[in-house]
């Protein structure tokens, strides 16, 4: 799948905000490129919550073991739950990264290298063999943001 595929994909879901940061927008020089997928239904990024999904371009100085500097490498990072890593990885995420695998490997749904122990899951150049699967994590991802999203208005109202 391709960073655009991922992103017609999450487009039509409810409530998805799509954030591309890039030069002249206000976002730091580092975020330029990336994309952050938000449950946003007034169209504004929420002051406390985290993006349901990420797409990033390039290594950041904390998280350089995807290598995603080769040329047209990425890596989307689902924030699916923990049931969803559990069944990806065989561990609870509160026992760290130790899924060893190769967090370069591309194609392979794997625990995030930086973000597993939080129970986010990885996929680099997502390909045929995890474009079933991402589909999957993506529409998990989604749905337990708007389970988030409900239970914070909730307790808003009250």
């Amino acid at each position: 799948m391709s960073i655009d595929e991922i992103i017609e994909f999450l487009k039509v879901r409810e409530g998805v905000l799509t954030l591309r940061p890039a030069p002249g927008d206000g976002s730091p020089e580092i975020a330029w490129g990336d994309v952050f997928f938000y449950l946003a239904p007034d169209g504004t990024v929420p002051s406390t919550a985290q993006p349901f999904a990420t797409i990033v371009t390039k290594d950041y100085p904390d998280d350089s073991a995807s290598r995603l500097s080769r040329p047209g490498a990425f890596r989307l990072n689902v924030n699916a739950g923990k049931e969803a890593f559990v069944r990806w990885t065989g561990h609870d995420a509160r026992e760290g990264t130790v899924s060893g695998v190769d967090p370069s490997t591309p194609d392979t749904v794997m625990a995030h290298p930086v973000y597993g122990s939080l129970g986010w899951l990885a996929v680099v150049n997502p390909g045929t063999r995890t474009e079933e699967a991402i589909r999957g994590l993506l529409r998990t991802a989604h749905d337990l943001a708007r389970t988030r999203h409900k239970r914070r208005d909730a307790s808003r109202s009250h």
